[in-house]
């Protein structure tokens, strides 16, 4: 457990290593002041030393799956009390039957047993408090990233709902215009199935990549607006002013496309003259930069389901982005006005 605590797995293991060492020497070191021969004071410290490591990775994998709550956290005390315990007097029986000989030191073991089990009692609890808080800290991670990978399942689901709600909706707008031409204009309903074909097979074969660059997202426009010139004829003029440093701009694809069939419905229906609908892309910053105009009646009721391409596409940036300032829309003296802006990937 304590090799996951660090972004290096072996820093923890020379951490580990290195408190063991210190542990030896500083055990060595009070056994030679209290007088203590330098040949029995290195085997004490030694074994000491082992006893504490032992109990340093014994409470690690204890503690590691299992965390005491409620009733059980006198086990937090507990168990290092009962280890360190028992490791002192493993350590004490061994030396005394080692060094039997040696009866000033057997003294020393029995006077100092105690204080070496309050030692390391001490930093077996700690050791037990570390290994805990490290347990909590991974759950706690584990659930951090359980929730962001949800929330990017749902983000995504959520994404690719919009993108497949954006074909049946254009497709039923094209099968009505079709429908109504079959009898009155049978070789214009034809034109239509084939441009729509065309456009359809067009997309699914792109439906994989997210990201597509402006110059190609323009190529598939063209022939969407190819159907739609099938449907309203002379009277739809559509105006590319296109900047040549953002052809090769990525943004997310079929992304202008329902904005294009706002306007087209904002522009087109109920009025009866000639309307020009204009698409200006350009580079602001960082930011690839899309403005949609089209004329409109403000006297004319919204036609059905006009909005949803400006709240699916604001939609679709929000979960993209994690913004709501990536969509303006705006109406003055007769001019709907829609200005998306698409910040760049680095």
């Amino acid at each position: 457990m304590f090799s996951r605590a660090f972004s290096n797995p072996s820093k923890s293991n020379w951490i580990i290593q290195g408190a063991g060492v210190i542990w030896f020497l500083g055990t060595f070191g009070l056994l030679v002041f209290y007088g203590i021969e330098q040949s029995t004071a290195i085997v004490d410290a030694l074994i000491y030393a082992l006893l504490f490591f032992l109990g340093v990775n014994v409470l690690d994998r204890v503690f590691g799956f299992y965390i005491p709550n409620g009733s059980n956290n006198w086990l937090l005390l507990g168990l290092p009390l009962l280890f360190s315990f028992v490791a002192v007097l493993a350590h004490q029986y061994l030396l005394a039957w080692v060094y039997s000989d040696k009866e000033a030191y057997q003294v020393f073991l029995k006077t100092h047993f105690f204080l070496r089990w309050a030692i390391l009692g001490l930093a077996e609890v700690l050791v037990a408090l570390i290994a805990i808080v490290v347990s909590k800290l991974e759950q706690e991670d584990e659930a951090q990233k359980r929730e962001v990978m949800m929330n990017e399942l749902s983000r995504e689901a959520e994404l690719s709902q919009l993108r497949q709600q954006l074909q049946p909706h254009f497709l039923f707008n094209s099968l009505n215009s079709i429908s109504a031409l079959t009898v009155s204009q049978p070789l214009k309903a034809r034109e239509m199935v084939l441009q729509l074909s065309d456009f359809l097979r067009g997309t699914i074969r792109k439906d994989h990549q997210q990201w597509v660059s402006l110059e190609e997202e323009l190529s598939y426009l063209k022939m969407y607006l190819d159907i739609e010139r099938v449907r309203f004829g002379h009277r739809m003029a559509i105006e590319f002013d296109v900047d040549d440093e953002v052809k090769q701009m990525q943004l997310p694809q079929l992304l202008i496309q329902p904005l294009l069939e706002n306007a087209i419905k904002h522009g087109l229906y109920g009025i009866t003259e000639d309307v020009k609908i204009s698409l200006h892309a350009f580079k602001e910053q960082n930011y690839l930069k899309l403005k949609i105009e089209n004329p409109y009646d403000p006297t004319m009721a919204a036609p059905k389901g006009t909005g949803f391409g400006l709240s699916s596409v604001d939609r679709r940036l929000f979960l993209l982005f994690g913004r709501k300032d990536l969509l303006e829309s705006k109406a003055q003296d007769s001019l709907f006005t829609v200005i998306l802006k698409i910040p760049q990937q680095k």
